[in-house]
């Protein structure tokens, strides 16, 4: 593990708490929060939002306990990029992330191999630096994972194009390894509750039915909103190639169910696609 790649927390503190026995405590009660359901089932790729916990954390526990103790060889975790401009996806190809539960590897092999499939995958650190959607997953990941190593993804381009070739090359490194894929994605942003709920059920409608092509096209015209829908089309699309067949929404909430505001909200879900 190169170390002289360590790139540390940019949230602890504000959208999680920085100390890791109160963040290991919220995560854990999170966790306990979300009722118990069997799931037999071989779980591909889960879907989860990115606002700091306050607002998102209870709604993406419902997704990792579904992997909870579970083994993966690798994670890769694919985001939106918010703060940068790039039309390409930004690997982090060397070295970990810190967070207050810890510092996790990169799997530098398959980060490599991603490089090598394809040239829209880089090398760009600047988009890594300031980025919240794949940081704000590590702790969850931490806690229910333990040591794991993993693969940070953001997407400069969410691109019906890119998303399908990036769903390939995910596809073909995941071959013979068992790889989870956390797709980081919040859905409509600061409309009233009503009008958040009806632009989010489209989104949800698209992931119940696993129809990739519905939410990209969805997507493409302006039919709804997600900040992070290329990385669920990618998931959709990858974890379709790696066999997964089934689709299953755990949960929905927006910012105004937290917080009481209904004037203007961001809405979150989770889910889970298996085979």
């Amino acid at each position: 593990m190169n170390m002289e790649g360590l790139r540390k927390s940019i949230l602890a503190g504000s959208w999680y708490p920085a100390d890791p026995d109160i963040l290991r405590r919220d995560i854990e009660k999170y966790i306990r929060n979300v009722p118990d359901q069997e799931l037999e089932a071989d779980i591909v790729s889960i879907i989860v939002p990115h606002a700091g916990y306050i607002y998102s954390g209870q709604v993406a526990a419902y997704a990792y306990k579904l992997v909870q103790g579970k083994n993966y060889d690798a994670v890769i975790i694919v985001g939106p990029s918010h703060r940068v401009a790039f039309r390409a996806i930004s690997i982090y190809s060397q070295g970990a992330f810190e967070t207050p539960l810890g510092v996790t590897p990169i799997h530098e092999r398959i980060a490599g191999e991603m490089k090598h499939i394809s040239k829209i995958i880089v090398d760009y650190p600047a988009a890594h630096a300031e980025e919240h959607s794949l940081e704000i997953q590590l702790p969850f990941l931490q806690s229910v994972l333990g040591r794991f190593s993993f693969i940070p993804l953001i997407m400069g381009d969410q691109s019906a194009a890119v998303c399908r070739e990036l769903a390939s090359v995910i596809s073909q490194v995941a071959e013979g390894r068992r790889i989870l894929i956390v797709a980081s994605s919040d859905l409509s942003h600061f409309h009233d509750y009503q009008k958040a709920k009806e632009l989010d059920e489209i989104v949800l409608k698209n992931i119940k039915n696993d129809n990739v092509e519905g939410l990209l096209n969805d997507l493409a015209h302006g039919k709804t909103e997600a900040c992070g829908g290329g990385p669920v089309a990618v998931a959709m699309l990858a974890a379709g190639q790696l066999g997964a067949r089934h689709s299953q929404l755990l949960k929905y909430a927006n910012s105004g169910d937290v917080t009481g505001d209904k004037e203007s909200v961001v809405g979150y879900m989770s889910a889970a696609l298996y085979r």
